[in-house]
Formats: C-alpha cells, sequence, structure tokens
C-alpha cells in the first residue's frame, strides 16, 4: 500500500449484540480505556506493508485436513479515514465491493438516535482513501430525530453506474415514534461525480435494513427487515423488492430472511431461507408476485457470487456444537450440495464468501463478530475442486505486534478481479473491551498459492 495514504482515523468501542437489532450490549456499562484519536501506527506513517513468515505461524493445532500455505502473503495495512470522535463502537457491518479498479468500504459510529456512517473509496494505484457518504450531511434531519448508525446491507455497483446500499440502526431502542422514525433508507452514490441522493425512504415503513443487495443488471435492490421498536403492523422481518429505476416497490412479503440473499444474477431470480419457516424460497422479479417455495434445504448465512457455471457457494451460520458449513446451489436446476466443513478454529461465525474469478477458490475469514485473534485471525481460502481449506495467512498476534492494533472480525471484504488480493475492512482493537477501531488490509495473495 502507498504511504501516501490519508490521515487516519480513530474509533472506540463495545461490543454489539448478535441479533436483529445489532444494539450493544451490556458490557457497554463497564468502563473502556481511553483511547488516543486517531489512532496511529506505531512509527507515526500512514501504512505498512509487511511480508513475513510470521504470518505462517499457527496459534495452535490445526483441525484434520486443513492446511497452511507455503509462501507468506504480503499484508498493507492502514486505519480508516474520517472518524474523529468515538463512537459505540465504530464497526464495519456490510459488505464491501471491488469496482472499476477502486475497492468500496462502509463502516459507521453505532451512536443512537443520531447516528452516522461512512461510505470510502480506496484507490490502489494511488493508495488514498476518498470520502463518497456522510449519511448525516446527506439527511440534514433536525436535532431528535432518528438517523442511522450502521449500514449492514452489501454495497453493489450497478449497470448505471451508482453504488446502492441501505441504512441500519445503531440501537432498537430509538426506532420509535419519540424519534420520528419513519424507517431506514436506500441511498446511492455515483463514485465518477461524488453525488449523493437517497432512493427512498421507508421502502418498507417502520422498518430498518440489516440485509440488502442489488440486481446490478435489473437495477432491483432486495432487501430484509427489522421492524422498529413500535411496529404494530407487519412486525416480523420482511422481504422485498424495491425497483431503484424506477423508484417503485414490486413486493413485500411476511418472513423474510434473516441475514443474506442468492441472486442468481443470470437469471435474475432470488432465494433465501425464511426466518421464522425455514422454507427455502424463490423470487423471480420476471414473474412478479410473492416469493414461492421450492424444495430443498441449504445453510444460508452469506453467499457467494454466481460463478460462471452458474453455482453459487452459501454457508450456514453455524452454533455451540454444530460448526458452519459450506454448500454449492445449482442456479440452473436450483440443486443443492452439501461441500463440507468451512471452520478453521475455534471461531465458526463467517458472514461473506467471496468466489475468484476462475470459479476454483472461496476466500473467507470466521469470527466475523470477533474473536477471530483467538485463532490467529486466519484468511482462508477453499479449494472447490479438492474441497480442501487452507490458511493463507494468520493476521495475529504478528500484525498487531507491528501495528497496536488487533484484527478481531470483520463483515467486509472483497477480491479484486484479478483474484490476486483480498481486501479486508477489519474490526480492530488497540486496547478496547472488544474492539475500538476500523482498519484496512490488504492481502496479496502468492501466486503459488492460487
Amino acid at each position: 500500500m502507498n504511504r501516501t495514504l490519508l490521515a487516519t482515523v480513530a474509533i472506540a468501542a463495545t461490543l454489539a449484540l448478535l441479533t436483529t437489532g445489532w444494539h450493544p450490549v451490556s458490557a457497554q456499562k463497564q468502563k473502556a480505556p481511553d483511547l488516543p484519536f486517531p489512532p496511529t501506527l506505531p512509527d507515526g506513517k500512514a501504512s505498512l506493508s509487511e511480508t513475513s513468515d510470521a504470518f505462517l505461524k499457527a496459534p495452535g493445532p490445526l483441525p484434520e485436513g486443513v492446511t497452511v500455505a507455503k509462501t507468506a502473503p504480503k499484508i498493507d495495512f492502514a486505519f480508516l479515514p474520517g472518524q474523529t470522535y468515538k463512537g459505540n463502537p465504530w464497526s464495519t457491518w456490510g459488505e464491501s465491493t471491488f469496482a472499476d479498479g477502486k475497492y468500496y468500504a462502509s463502516y459507521g459510529d453505532h451512536l443512537a438516535p443520531a447516528g452516522n456512517a461512512f461510505v470510502v473509496e480506496f484507490d490502489p494505484a494511488k493508495g488514498t482513501f476518498r470520502q463518497l457518504v456522510d449519511l448525516k450531511k446527506l439527511l440534514a434531519l433536525p436535532d431528535g430525530h432518528y438517523m442511522p448508525g450502521k449500514i449492514h446491507t452489501m454495497l453493489t455497483l450497478g449497470k448505471d453506474g451508482w453504488l446502492y446500499f441501505g441504512t441500519h440502526r445503531g440501537s432498537t431502542r430509538v426506532t420509535t415514534d419519540q424519534y420520528h422514525f419513519k424507517g431506514d433508507w436506500l441511498v446511492r452514490v455515483e463514485p465518477a461525480s461524488g453525488k449523493v441522493e437517497v432512493v427512498a425512504h421507508g421502502p418498507v415503513p417502520k422498518h430498518c435494513i440489516p440485509t440488502g443487495l442489488l440486481d446490478p443488471d435489473r437495477l432491483i435492490f432486495y432487501g430484509s427487515t427489522a421492524p422498529g421498536e413500535t411496529t404494530k403492523e407487519d412486525d416480523g422481518i420482511r422481504f422485498f423488492a424495491y425497483d431503484v429505476a424506477a423508484r417503485k416497490l414490486l413486493v413485500s412479503a411476511d418472513d423474510g430472511p434473516k441475514r443474506a440473499m442468492i441472486l442468481a444474477r443470470s437469471t435474475g431470480k432470488v432465494y433465501y431461507v425464511q426466518g421464522r419457516a425455514g422454507k427455502l424460497m424463490r423470487f423471480d422479479p420476471a414473474k412478479g408476485g410473492d416469493p414461492v417455495e421450492i424444495p430443498g434445504e441449504i445453510g444460508l448465512r452469506a453467499a457467494s457470487d454466481e460463478t460462471k457455471d452458474g453455482k453459487v457457494y452459501t454457508v450456514s451460520q453455524g452454533n455451540q456444537g454444530t460448526p458452519p458449513e459450506l454448500f454449492a446451489f445449482d442456479t440452473k436446476t436450483e440443486a443443492v450440495t452439501k461441500l463440507g466443513p468451512a471452520q478453521v478454529g475455534t471461531a465458526g461465525y463467517i458472514t461473506a464468501l467471496k468466489v475468484d474469478p476462475t470459479g476454483r477458490y472461496l476466500y473467507y475469514i470466521p469470527g466475523a463478530h470477533g474473536g477471530a485473534d483467538r485463532d490467529g485471525s486466519p484468511v482462508v481460502q477453499y479449494d472447490l475442486k479438492t474441497k480442501t481449506r487452507k490458511v493463507l495467512a494468520f493476521l495475529h498476534p504478528h500484525l498487531k505486534e507491528r501495528t497496536g492494533a488487533a484484527v478481531v472480525g470483520t463483515y467486509s471484504y472483497a477480491l479484486n478481479p484479478a483474484g490476486d488480493a483480498l481486501y479486508v475492512t477489519w474490526n480492530a482493537n488497540r486496547g478496547g473491551r472488544v474492539w475500538d477501531c476500523v482498519a484496512l488490509t490488504v492481502l496479496h495473495i502468492p501466486a503459488g498459492e492460487r
């Protein structure tokens, strides 16, 4: 990473509860250490690049069948810019994207009732950040009004050249009439011009938008909602489809997905597992109407993009005693195939899957909601041909020794089109209760490891 990166920023920490509302836990009441803002590298420089065999050292025994790369990658590191005050905590919750030679990521302050969230662009050729979205500035609401503290959906670049995303709450307790809550927003930004605008406010009234993605070809945004604290009608999770070109709601259906959906980009169909009934559902925008049930069972906490041969890969959420497993979904036949275990250590929560351009390798990072460092913060490559797991790098503890920050979990990463670099936005810990800052790493995958 070029040493001309913009000045770094600070963020402070508490943990967020793993629920639909994603509100801070009671640990927030404990006094966290006072940390300097902005966070800086020990040598005062804006970025660090490191290649070391220490990245290949496992923290302990690995499960049977898990291997470690033979060649250490180069790791670039920098704290994200733009955050100049204490969050609750600053954190990254939505999947990032790589498009048109740039990396795009979102993060927010998790504050409530008036939080804020941002979208930034990182240009690897120049080694610089550019802030594209400041939600508080965009919405310009009066004091006392609800404003979102997070971006929890994917960032997706549409064929129209705009990045689309949805907003989400920093606390369940403020999505009420007291704070004038009418629902969350769909927003878009045009990187070429820097123009930002609201697409829709409350596509599902009085609901937040913790899950969402755009069909970039058909310009339909698919979302799953969380009801506001005082929502009386339709007070469960809802699936919705919104035509962002026509600014029109296409469907809003009961019992939507908790966290993830499959987009078959080749057909335009979307699939999800209902949060309550657990049925596998399909929505076909060409036919319209409500989603319909189809046969099959699949674990779906995260899903990859569709490959050229019509495959989408997913991972189950897993829980204590039941580790996450990987699945393949055939978008032509709608057949589901179980591939095998995904876990490489004690942490199993995986919230994003990235497939390389050849369709052979999946990349993922367990321990999304914290605790990745207990396993060495592993970055995993899954070989879909041999069905084997390989750790490309254990970023902890060596990266903490070099930067002063432990990378402890992430929901946000993307591969470049060449498939030789994985960009990751991390929740990182300089000494807080769980994490206290957001940082970027770029893992350059050695040619012999792909």
